[in-house]
Formats: structure tokens, sequence, C-alpha cells
């Protein structure tokens, strides 16, 4: 079944001048799980409930990343959006969800970078209302420019996070083992709304994610009893 992320990869495939090549774009991947097809994971995928929504705000290129963890919280979290950013003009779809009375939206950001009159570091919902969690996905580089150039996010609190770990995700580098990627704090999120068993269903998915994505590019089969899968194997569909 397609989802946001998968919906919004569509639009930007529909609209590129030449073809998008991403590292390993000679690999046949599986086209539900962006997984080399030798090593698709389709048959883990998690169900799960989630009270909290997820909107994600992605920089160009981001959906057509088969490395993109965006795409699996659309996996995980029902109440997933995703609109493509652009710095001269906004979705109205976008400014249609943020305004959307059934929803209270946090813009998740590191609040060193925002005013403190906008920065909380608990969520407080308000009775009638759902949390949606607004995330910048991006390199780093560019959601400091999303953050900065977006004025219509400007009137939303700034849910600034503490992570106690560092980052698990093994696809990308960064320089700072304290930057998380985007799926990484979504399950914070959702841990912070209460949504404890979404949380730890996401934190699941990426991490059987990463195994098969890295087995593939290793030729190793992954190990389908190890603790990563175990986890998983409790939000899967059939169980």
């Amino acid at each position: 079944m397609s989802h946001a992320v998968a919906r919004l990869r569509d639009e930007r495939l529909a609209r590129s001048l030449k073809p998008f090549h991403a590292r390993g774009s000679r690999t046949l991947r599986c086209l539900r799980c962006r997984v080399a097809a030798s090593h698709c994971l389709c048959a883990w995928q998690p169900q799960v409930t989630a009270q909290a929504g997820v909107c994600l705000l992605m920089h160009d290129i981001e959906p057509l990343k088969p490395s993109n963890t965006g795409w699996l919280i659309a996996d995980v979290v029902p109440d997933t959006r995703a609109f493509g950013w652009s710095r001269t003009a906004v979705d109205a779809g976008l400014l249609a969800l943020l305004a959307d009375p059934q929803w209270q939206p946090y813009l998740v950001f590191p609040g060193e970078y925002a005013g403190a009159e906008r920065v909380v570091e608990a969520v407080a919902v308000e009775p009638g209302r759902r949390p949606l969690f607004v995330l910048l996905d991006a390199t780093w580089t560019e959601a400091r420019k999303m953050f900065r150039k977006s004025p219509y996010l400007d009137r939303l609190p700034v849910l600034s996070l503490s992570p106690e770990a560092l980052s698990r995700y093994r696809l990308r580098r960064s320089k700072r083992g304290d930057h998380l990627c985007t799926a990484e704090v979504a399950a914070l999120c959702l841990e912070q709304a209460g949504d404890h068993r979404a949380s730890a269903a996401l934190d699941a998915w990426l991490d059987v994610f990463s195994d098969h994505y890295l087995a593939a590019k290793t030729h190793r089969v992954p190990d389908l009893q190890d603790a990563a899968h175990l986890r998983l194997a409790g939000f899967r569909a059939q169980c």
C-alpha cells in the first residue's frame, strides 16, 4: 500500500528532468521497502496504531534516497504526511494541516537555534487535540537552512529533545554521534506522546532495515533470529 513518502517520491520523479541515480543505483531493489530484492524485508513490516501524527518536511531529493528513514516513519505511523520543501513556495496542504484544529503541532529541532520563548522540552497536548510532530527531513546543513527560511513555521513551539544515547544509524555518516536520523527522532517523539508501542516498533523497524540494507551491500545473509528481528517480530501484522 502506498503511503505519504512513497507518493511524494512518485511526484518528485514525475517532475524530474533527468533520472536520479542514488549510490548503488544498479542494484535491483524492492519497490516497497527499497532494499535489494535479495534482502527484501516486507514480510517484517510492523503494524501498530498511534495517537500522534508526523509531518515530514522533506528536502528536495530526500524522498528519492533508498537510505531515507522518513519512509520508515510512514511505514509505521498511520497518520504521516509528507511535503517537499521549497524556499520560495509552500504547499497549501501543509498550511492546511498545520491549521487543522484536531492537531497540536510541534516543530522538532534543537532549542539552541530558536528563541527561548518558543522552546519546550515536553509534549503537553490540549484536550481534544492530538500531537503532530513536524520533522525537517534533510542533512543537518540543509535542515538548518530550512529552519531559518520557513517563516510559516515560526509560530510553532519548538520541541527540543535531549537523546540519552548516540545514534545507531549506520547508512549515512555524521561527524557527530548525537545527530540522530529522522526515524530515531520520530521514535523519541512518539515516546514523549505516550505512543510507547509505536515508538518501539519504529526503533525495531529501523534496526532491521539497516541490517538488511547493509547485508545486501556486503553480500551477507541477515540473521533472522538475532535480537533486532526478534524484537520486530512482536509488531508484525500476523502476530
